[in-house]
C-alpha cells in the first residue's frame, strides 16, 4: 500500500539547500571504477538517509525489505514498501536530477545496493 502526500518543505530548509551537492546517495561506498560507483544503504527503523542529489542513471535493488517514506523537493512524498530483489531503474543527468530522502518508517532494518552508471 502506498501513501502520498506533502510536507513541510521549511521543515528541512538548511538541508534541501545544501542537497544538491550531496552525492552521497548511500550510507556507504562500497565500490568504485571508471564505469559504476556501487552504494549500500542501510536504515534502521526511525533512521533517515538526509537529502541527497542523483545526477547520474542508477539502479538499485532491495536486499532487506521494509517500509521506507521518501519526501522530494517539491513538497511531496510517498510512503511504500520495499520488497526483497525489487529493482528500479532510473535516469537522470546534471539537467534532470532527482533530490530526495530516505526514512524508514518501518520496524526492520532496510538494505539497499544502488549502483551508480558513471557517463
Amino acid at each position: 500500500m502506498e501513501e502520498h502526500g506533502k510536507y513541510d518543505v521549511s521543515e528541512f530548509a538548511d538541508e534541501l539547500a545544501r542537497a544538491p551537492q550531496n552525492r552521497e546517495v548511500g550510507t556507504a561506498a562500497r565500490f568504485e571504477n571508471d564505469h559504476v560507483r556501487v552504494w549500500e544503504i542501510v536504515l534502521e527503523p526511525g533512521q533517515r538517509g538526509p537529502f541527497h542529489n542523483h545526477t547520474q542513471t542508477y539502479f538499485w535493488t532491495c536486499v532487506d525489505p521494509g517500509r521506507g517514506k521518501q519526501r522530494f523537493a517539491d513538497g511531496t512524498f510517498i510512503v511504500r514498501d520495499y520488497q526483497p530483489g525489487e529493482t528500479k531503474y532510473l535516469v537522470h543527468s546534471p539537467d534532470d536530477s532527482l533530490i530526495h530522502d530516505l526514512e524508514n518508517v518501518g520496524s526492520t532494518t532496510m538494505r539497499f545496493i544502488t549502483v551508480e552508471l558513471k557517463h
